[in-house]
C-alpha cells in the first residue's frame, strides 16, 4: 500500500510561481508511475500531468503544456509539479496519485490510479 501526502499549495498571484510536493510512504515508490490531478468547485477531476517510474517520460494536458513541470525523487519517494505563470483558471484542488498501468508508461484516466493523497488546495488571484 501506498500512501501519499502532497504540500506546497497556498494562494498565488497570476504570473506566479507555486511548486507541490508529493511524498510517498513505503519501498515501492518506484514501481508506481505518477499523476497530478485537480478538481475545481463543481467540476469534474482533470488530469494534469503524469510521469513514468523511471522519470523518463512525462505527459502534460493540454492546458498546462509549456507553464507546469512534473519530476520525481525516487530516492525521496517524492513528485513534484512545478506550476509557472499561473492563471486564475488553474485554481483547483490538486490530487497526487499513483497507478501501476499495464500498458503504456502512465495513464491519464483518474480510474487507473490506485492511490490518491488528501489534495492541495492551489489559489491564482488575478
Amino acid at each position: 500500500q501506498v500512501q501519499l501526502v502532497e504540500s506546497g499549495g497556498g494562494l498565488v498571484q497570476a504570473g506566479g510561481s507555486l511548486r507541490l510536493s508529493c511524498a510517498a510512504s513505503g519501498r515501492t515508490f518506484s514501481s508506481y508511475a505518477m499523476g497530478w490531478f485537480r478538481q475545481a468547485p463543481g467540476k469534474e477531476r482533470e488530469f494534469v500531468a503524469a510521469i513514468s517510474r523511471s522519470g523518463g517520460s512525462t505527459f502534460y494536458a493540454d492546458s498546462v503544456k509549456g507553464r507546469f513541470t512534473i519530476s520525481r525523487d525516487n530516492a525521496k519517494n517524492t513528485v513534484y509539479l512545478q506550476m509557472n505563470s499561473a492563471k486564475p483558471e488553474d485554481t483547483a484542488v490538486y490530487y497526487c496519485a499513483a497507478s501501476q498501468p499495464t500498458i503504456g508508461e502512465f495513464t491519464t484516466t483518474p480510474s487507473s490510479y490506485r492511490y490518491w493523497g488528501q489534495g492541495t488546495q492551489v489559489t491564482v488571484s488575478s
